[in-house]
């Protein structure tokens, strides 16, 4: 696939990048290279591949959710900049 100047000024604008003129050119020469490649990748058979989430095989390790207050509430409550107890003062926000 070729693309034109015109092409590339209309997907820059599109994502709000500013091109000038003289970029135009070699960007669009760029554009399309990247775009044959592309064209080159879509021409391999996939049919018999299944689908994965990473190149090694492996299984991922379950635990029971278990809720608690992370143990270290000093840690948390030590960079708040005013705390009543264990908890965060914060100002009213809700009339």
């Amino acid at each position: 696939m070729s693309l034109d100047e015109a092409t590339v000024a209309r997907i820059a604008r599109l994502a709000r990048i500013a091109v000038p003129e003289a970029e135009l050119a070699p960007l669009a020469d760029e554009l399309s290279h990247i775009l044959e490649w592309i064209e080159q990748l879509n021409e391999v058979d996939t049919a018999d591949v299944p689908p994965m989430t990473s190149v090694v095989a492996m299984r991922l390790a379950w635990r029971e959710d278990q809720v608690t207050d992370g143990g270290r509430p000093e840690d948390i409550l030590g960079n708040a900049p005013e705390r009543q107890g264990d908890y965060f003062v914060v100002p009213k926000v809700v009339e």
